[in-house]
């Protein structure tokens, strides 16, 4: 369902100023790049960047601790502790 959270009026210049209901809602701080996506139905989204990043990036992870045989937060936690003995004693 859609809904209606606010309006912008586009300047001259292509310009618009997000509303600040709309930039807590999508999670945009001042510095942010925000994306604009074009949906299958020709609406068009707008998101955080940075969000949309990290989500990419824990979609490409996604189902790795299980194929490398770690089960829960205390594997992670020695695998980190292994790596970091062994580049430290490489000096």
């Amino acid at each position: 369902m859609s809904v209606v959270m606010d309006v912008a009026k586009v300047t001259a210049k292509g310009q618009i100023t997000i509303p600040a209901d709309v930039r807590e809602a999508v999670g945009i701080r001042e510095g942010d790049k925000v994306v604009f996506v074009r949906m299958d139905d020709g609406t068009v989204s707008l998101r955080n960047s940075n969000l949309e990043a990290i989500q990419r990036a824990q979609a490409g992870f996604n189902g790795a601790a299980e194929e490398a045989g770690l089960s829960n937060e205390d594997d992670l936690t020695a695998l980190i502790k292994s790596v970091r003995r062994d580049r430290a004693a490489k000096g």
